[in-house]
């Protein structure tokens, strides 16, 4: 049998910002009209044979169905025993979003545990004492940059909800959320896709360091183009209802070992 390698999410620094940039919309590439929706839809199909749906995901899945068709009940997919079907919170969310950032996966989720028996509340975090949260986390890799993250953000949302929960996020659009996760220094676009796509179950589409490479491989943007304006000009030609498959299905497709192309990825 052979061992899956760690999945890690490559990234410069904590979500490659140390203040999140300005919110934009505007389409980078207007005149650039890949990828189609036939496309997308293709290689969500082909990457589904190849590999099935990554279980890692399965609860986010399901979470969305159940949001979209509320008379369906949770139980149309299997889960894998080592993942928890329950719904996080926005901020466990995001704070597991800064902790998966340049280290893999299994560390993170080591990290987050690690913080969660240290500090069993949020106002526990908050008041601690800055090494004592990087002792914490450190089995996930960068601490002091992510401690310092953290710890921002719930002095931040603490001086402007006098709480710590971003469960308000969920009555608000896109747009809103975005330009209220803006005023929180260390929080990216990247994090900020994360969030609206698993914990808000937003049509959102991140743009990690292996979705960014397989995007250009395969020409869904021009051989010039950054991960910024990638995940702009992604978000306006994917169709909302193929962002979450798709995206769950390239990140994980960089990670799987194939003896053939397929479609131009290998």
């Amino acid at each position: 049998m052979k061992m899956q390698k760690s999945r890690k999410r490559k990234q410069l620094g904590v979500d490659g910002h140390s203040k999140t940039p300005k919110i934009t919309t505007e389409e980078p590439y207007p005149s650039y009209h890949r990828p189609t929706p036939d496309e997308c839809r293709s290689v969500r199909d082909e990457l589904l044979a190849l590999h099935g749906f990554p279980a890692e995901f399965l609860k986010y899945r399901r979470q969305r169905l159940i949001k979209t068709e509320p008379t369906i009940e949770a139980k149309s997919e299997p889960l894998d025993n080592n993942y928890d079907d329950g719904e996080e919170s926005v901020l466990d969310g995001l704070v597991k979003t800064v902790l998966s950032q340049n280290t893999a996966e299994l560390n993170s989720q080591k990290a987050f545990a690690s913080l969660k028996s240290a500090f069993p509340t949020w106002e526990d975090v908050l008041a601690a004492e800055s090494k004592n949260l990087e002792n914490a986390i450190r089995c996930g890799g960068l601490a002091p940059r992510k401690a310092s993250c953290i710890k921002n953000v719930l002095r931040c949302l603490h001086e402007r909800k006098g709480k710590l929960c971003f469960e308000y996020l969920r009555d608000l659009s896109i747009d809103e959320i975005k330009a209220e996760l803006s005023n929180f220094k260390g929080v990216g676009p990247k994090t900020v896709a994360c969030v609206l796509m698993f914990n808000l179950q937003q049509d959102d589409f991140p743009v990690d360091t292996h979705v960014f490479e397989i995007a250009r491989a395969i020409g869904w943007v021009p051989a010039t183009a950054d991960r910024n304006k990638t995940y702009l000009h992604l978000n306006r030609r994917i169709p909302n209802e193929l962002k979450f498959d798709l995206n769950c299905l390239l990140y994980t497709h960089d990670f799987y070992k194939l003896e053939k192309k397929h479609s131009g990825m290998s």
